[in-house]
């Protein structure tokens, strides 16, 4: 053995790997709890719907499943320095920031803001892919900028947060998942 191999890292690797192979419900049931699925399968009929294009949709979902099963098995392995968990730290509060919009955008009439919403998925983007950078490969980060390139898009927004919105019932249900799965914690 050289000085260089660690079995640790190894198994970190494969798990990636694996897991990055096998996204699909039955493997992020395991992973992702009721709730978040729910999300999950409610973001990929907006997505869906919204595109008009069904693979497109499944895209989304899968890269967002394997983002959260790979930030979870090096967190759960404990990969991440302390520096990148104050990254993780800004992220999840930038990411809850954009959640709790997204919440009183739907709930609250005329108050869709655009460019809050815009800013706080930059900054959330920006903050996790300090945090996974050192970690995940270029096709993963690659992932990440994918997810958020589809939800920061500022058509995609004003489509889903127009008062007369063919999606209301749609994000309605979002909406009401993220509730859910704030309650709980999970957000």
């Amino acid at each position: 053995m050289s000085e260089g191999f660690r079995a640790r890292d190894i198994g970190l690797r494969a798990q990636k790997k694996i897991l990055s192979r096998m996204a699909n419900k039955s493997v992020a049931k395991v992973f992702i709890d009721d709730t978040t699925a729910s999300l999950l399968d409610n973001v990929y009929k907006l997505a869906k719907a919204y595109t008009g294009n069904k693979k497109e949709a499944e895209k989304l979902v899968k890269n967002i499943i394997k983002v959260v099963i790979k930030l979870g098995v090096l967190y759960r392995n404990g990969q991440f320095s302390a520096e990148e968990l104050s990254h993780a730290e800004r992220f999840k509060g930038r990411f809850h920031a954009a959640a709790m919009a997204v919440v009183s955008f739907y709930e609250v009439d005329f108050s869709y803001d655009r460019h809050y919403l815009l800013t706080a998925l930059g900054e959330a983007r920006a903050a996790l892919r300090l945090l996974v950078q050192r970690h995940l490969t270029d096709k993963s980060l690659a992932r990440v900028d994918a997810v958020f390139a589809f939800f920061a898009n500022a058509a995609f927004l004003d489509a889903v947060f127009r008062k007369d919105s063919e999606h209301r019932e749609l994000l309605g249900r979002i909406v009401a998942d993220m509730n859910r799965a704030m309650d709980e914690g999970g957000m």
